[in-house]
C-alpha cells in the first residue's frame, strides 16, 4: 500500500551498498568489551557487579529505579577487570563496565522466555529485556509501548524506512529475521489491542517488501500491512512517517501515542520478537560498516561495547586512512572522537571516511535561492534562522518556529553555499531554551 499525501523531502545518493550481503557474526569476539551504563536517552543504570566478577552473556550487569530508563545485561562471558568512569560525547561522564572475556560465551540463569498474560506483564518483560529505540533514539521502549492513552490507541506504524545513507541494518533485519518482526508485531498488537499494522519501507528495499509481505501471508496476518515510501529523505523521522502512513500531523512535542499511534523502529520490534522466542535481551546489534575508508564493508552482529577498532579489523581493517568516523548516518549521526570508542544500543551504522568523503567544501554567502525552505518537510524557514541566530534575535526564531525543526539535515545537504544550516537551527534552539531560564 502506498499514498499520496508526500511531505517535501531530498534526493540523498542511497550508497546502500551491502543492502544484498547477508550479515556475519564478529568471530571470534573480541578480548576486551567496554558496556556503558548510559544506553537510553533516560538516567544513566548503576553497575550491578563488581572488579572480579565473573558473568555471562545476558546477565543483567546495571539498572536503575529511575523511571526512564532500561537494564543493560552483559554481552559477553568473562571476567569484570574495571570500573571505568570516562568523559563522554556529550560531555558529561559515563560509567563503562570492563569485561575481560574469556571467549566461552556462557548463557546466564537469567536467559529465560518470558511468560505474560496481560498489559502490565508484557510491559515488565519489555522492560526486562532491555530494549531501546534501535533506530537512534534510544528511548526506554517499555515506556513507550505503556502510554497513558493506551485505550486510545488504535495503529502500529513499524519504522523501516532507514532513509540514511548506506545503512542497511533494518532491510537485513527484515529479509533474515522477517518472523522475528512479525511476532514482536503481534505480541504489541495483542497486548494493546490495536486494530492495524503497518510496516513502512522505502521502495529501494524490494527484497524486503517482498519477504514482509510473504511472512504476512503465511502468518495470516491480515491486520498487518506493508505500506511502500517513496524512497527519499527524511522519511524515516517519525513525524514524516506518522503524517505518511495514517495521514495525522504531529507537531514538535506531540508523541505518536497523542495521535492514537504507537510507533517502533523495525529492529526494535525484531528485538521482542526474538526476546520473546529466546529469552535472550539486547545484547548484540547488527551494524552496518560502510564507507570509503573500510576494506570489506558489511553488516555485523556485534556485542555491545565492542570497540569501534575490533569491529573495523572484522571488516578487514581500513582502506584508508579515516578522517571521520561517524557513528549513525551521515544525516544525522555523530562524529566519534576516535576508535577506540564502544559500540552501544543504539550503534546501528559505523561510516568510515577518507578524506577526499568527509572534507566539507568552504562555506559561501547565502544566494536566497530558497532551496532549503523547498527541502523541509515542514516548510522552515533556515536562512532566516542563521540570520537571526547570528544576530542572538530570540524573538524572531520564536516567532519563525525554529522548535519546530526536527534537525534532519535536509537544508544544509541541498544548500548550494554550503551553510551549517541545520547546525544554526540546533544552535538557536539552545539559545531560546537558555533565554527561557533567564
Amino acid at each position: 500500500m502506498s499514498q499520496g499525501k508526500h511531505l517535501p523531502s531530498v534526493h540523498v545518493p542511497h550508497h546502500k551498498n551491502t543492502a544484498g550481503r547477508e550479515t556475519v557474526v564478529m568471530n571470534p569476539i573480541p578480548d576486551v568489551v567496554k558496556i556503558c551504563m548510559s544506553q537510553s536517552i533516560g538516567a544513566p543504570c548503576k553497575p550491578l557487579v563488581e572488579k572480579g566478577d565473573y558473568v555471562k552473556v545476558g546477565q543483567r550487569i546495571g539498572d536503575t529505579d529511575a523511571f526512564v530508563s532500561a537494564p543493560v545485561h552483559s554481552s559477553v562471558s568473562g571476567t569484570v577487570v574495571d570500573i571505568e568512569q570516562v568523559r563522554g560525547s556529550m560531555g558529561g561522564f559515563e560509567t563503562l563496565v570492563v569485561i575481560e572475556t574469556d571467549k566461552k560465551q556462557e548463557i546466564s540463569e537469567e536467559v529465560k522466555v518470558p511468560e505474560v498474560s496481560n498489559l502490565e506483564e508484557f510491559v515488565k518483560a519489555v522492560r526486562d529485556s532491555g530494549v531501546v529505540g534501535l533506530g537512534g533514539a534510544s528511548f526506554p521502549t517499555h515506556i513507550k509501548l505503556n502510554p497513558r492513552n493506551v485505550d486510545e490507541c488504535e495503529t502500529l506504524v513499524v519504522n523501516a524506512a532507514e532513509c540514511e545513507p548506506f545503512i542497511t541494518g533494518d532491510n537485513r533485519e527484515m529479509v533474515e529475521d522477517g518472523q522475528d518482526v512479525i511476532d514482536g508485531m503481534k505480541l504489541i498488537m495483542k497486548y494493546l489491542d490495536l486494530k492495524k499494522g503497518y510496516i513502512g519501507v522505502e521502495s529501494n528495499k524490494p527484497d524486503a517488501i517482498e519477504n514482509m509481505k510473504r511472512l504476512i501471508e503465511q502468518n495470516d496476518a491480515k491486520d498487518i500491512e506493508v505500506f511502500v515510501l517513496p524512497s527519499s529523505y527524511p522519511k524515516g523521522a517519525e513525524r514524516v512517517l506518522v503524517y505518511e502512513v495514517t495521514g495525522k500531523v504531529m507537531d514538535a512535542g506531540v508523541l505518536p501515542a497523542q495521535l492514537g499511534v504507537i510507533l517502533d523502529n523495525v529492529t526494535t520490534v525484531g528485538v521482542i520478537g526474538n526476546y520473546f522466542r529466546t529469552g535472550m535481551p539486547l545484547v548484540s546489534r547488527r551494524i552496518t560498516v560502510d564507507g570509503d575508508a573500510v576494506a570489506n564493508p558489511q553488516n555485523v552482529v556485534v556485542p555491545i561495547g565492542t570497540h569501534i577498532a575490533d569491529v573495523i579489523e572484522f571488516c578487514g581493517g581500513y582502506a584508508k586512512d579515516p578522517k571521520k568516523i561517524i557513528m549513525g548516518g551521515p544525516m544525522m549521526g555523530r562524529a566519534t572522537k576516535s576508535d577506540e570508542s564502544t559500540t552501544m544500543k543504539n550503534t546501528g551504522s559505523l561510516l568510515c571516511f577518507s578524506r577526499e568523503m568527509a572534507d566539507v567544501k568552504e562555506e559561501t554567502a547565502c544566494i536566497n535561492c530558497g532551496r532549503c525552505l523547498n527541502a523541509c518537510p515542514f516548510k522552515l524557514v533556515p536562512q532566516i534562522y542563521a540570520e537571526a541566530y547570528l544576530r542572538r534575535d530570540v524573538a524572531k526564531l520564536q516567532k519563525f518556529k525554529v522548535m519546530q525543526c526536527m534537525e534532519c539535515g535536509s537544508c544544509s545537504f541541498i544548500c548550494p553555499a554550503r551553510r551549517p544550516l541545520s547546525f544554526y537551527n540546533k544552535l538557536s534552539k539552545i539559545m531560546i531554551k537558555e533565554a527561557a531560564t533567564k
